[in-house]
């Protein structure tokens, strides 16, 4: 299936069917605003009528899902707040799910926040977003990149004290191991893990599979690109691999690898981020591509030479 009259007739969010993501059922592909308002190492923030009009066009997509937190900001703006701005009133099927434990100061620098520092996090999100409550929010454990060891039963009991108070309807895990899922189930049900992971990123396919077992949503970041400058998974590993079902196709290596991720499983919930109209049509035309059986087997087997 050829993919490349997006413009004329675009490929709308639902193309790859949906899951439920805690009380609602949402587009399996979906919006990650990390990149809306600019990262800190860009040369200046990015233009705000297009970051507002990405998330607009987005909507009109079908995209029911939108992935944020209140760290991502570049001192002039945040990702919130645009979101906020673009949307408001918020439609009803909409789903906005958050981070918390990091904090950032206006410097960049981060900290990691204590259990009872989290309601403030959840707070700030909520007056960001100009609701009422926050419809997930995960628990995003450490404050680097890479996991890290520790217990998240304190924590996770934090957020669960305060859906109780009204301020969050469902709970979800970031950045964890295998384990510490195990442990934040026993404090509260979990209703999706979101984790670094991708074509050529394997580490976590083990969590993949036992998430889609539980029928918890797996929701992979930097699936497409890495996170900094010069951090990029569509680097020369698996290049022609990807070149060649991208041809085949008529896409791009970066919609070739949204596919494979969502080809990993019905649980699996993309929400790869743009702050560039085009690269958001793209993005979501990537949920209509359909991998025959021998292509998902060479890009299997990519992966697995990489992991």
């Amino acid at each position: 299936m050829a993919i490349t009259d997006m413009h004329t007739n675009p490929t709308t969010a639902d193309a790859a069917g949906t899951w439920r993501l805690g009380d609602h059922a949402v587009n399996r592909l979906g919006f990650g605003a990390m990149r809306l308002s600019g990262m800190p190492w860009d040369p200046k923030p990015r233009d705000r009528d297009t970051a507002i009009a990405v998330l607009r066009r987005a909507v009109e997509l079908g995209v029911n899902h939108i992935d944020t937190a209140a760290f991502y900001f570049v001192p002039t703006r945040s990702a919130g707040e645009l979101i906020s701005t673009a949307l408001q009133p918020y439609p009803d099927d909409l789903v906005i799910t958050t981070k918390v434990g990091p904090a950032r100061d206006r410097e960049g620098g981060f900290e990691y926040a204590r259990p009872e520092q989290l309601r403030s996090q959840v707070e700030e999100n909520i007056r960001q977003l100009g609701r009422d409550h926050m419809d997930v929010v995960n628990l995003r454990w450490g404050s680097g990149l890479g996991k890290e060891d520790g217990s998240v039963a304190d924590h996770v009991g934090a957020l669960a004290e305060l859906r109780e108070a009204g301020l969050l309807r469902h709970i979800g895990v970031s950045n964890v191991t295998s384990e510490q899922l195990d442990e934040a189930r026993e404090v509260t049900p979990i209703v999706c893990v979101q984790n670094r992971y991708g074509l050529t990123d394997r580490a976590d396919d083990d969590i993949v599979d036992r998430c889609g077992a539980l029928g918890i949503a797996f929701v992979p970041f930097f699936s497409v690109a890495g996170a900094g400058p010069g951090e990029n998974t569509d680097a020369e590993h698996g290049r022609a691999e990807i070149e060649t079902v991208a041809q085949a196709h008529g896409a791009s290596p970066a919609q070739v690898r949204l596919a494979w991720s969502l080809h990993r499983g019905d649980h699996v919930l993309a929400i790869p981020g743009t702050g560039d109209p085009a690269h958001l049509e793209q993005n979501i035309a990537a949920g209509a591509l359909r991998l025959t059986d021998d292509e998902q087997a060479l890009l299997d087997g990519v992966g697995k030479a990489a992991s």
